[in-house]
């Protein structure tokens, strides 16, 4: 079994996210969910519309989605590869490089993201 693991906020799930999600679980058999927690988004000077329990219910009810784990610290990747029998770490491309370092415990996939969408699109037509 080939094991895939992304991370994200996940906030506002929309199409983007659904395609990511979509090409991501088509690299392997099993598909794991860094869900960023409300606390890590707050170190990361972000908020979600959504609280942490919600998104992760959404996620969960995905079908690409096998497993959502909490994401805490920005250090917890490696560890999370290594617990998780990790094959392919995957993220989008606006993250290229980001996570090489990785490189060494697993394959790293760069995924191009969905045009004319995004989280930050949609809170701005909220807004």
């Amino acid at each position: 079994m080939k094991t895939v693991l992304t991370y994200g906020t996940f906030d506002l799930l929309h199409v983007g996210h659904i395609r990511l999600l979509e090409r991501a679980k088509a690299l392997g058999d099993y598909l794991i969910v860094g869900l960023s927690t409300d606390e890590f988004n707050a170190v990361k000077h972000k908020s979600s519309f959504l609280p942490y329990e919600q998104r992760k219910e959404i996620l969960e009810a995905v079908k690409y989605v096998d497993k959502v784990i909490p994401e805490s610290t920005w250090d917890q990747k490696i560890s999370d590869v290594k617990e998780h029998r990790v094959d392919v770490f995957v993220m989008g491309d606006d993250w290229t490089g980001e996570f090489d370092f990785l490189k060494m415990h697993c394959d790293v996939v760069y995924l191009k993201r969905t045009n004319d969408i995004s989280t930050s699109i949609l809170k701005g037509r909220l807004r």
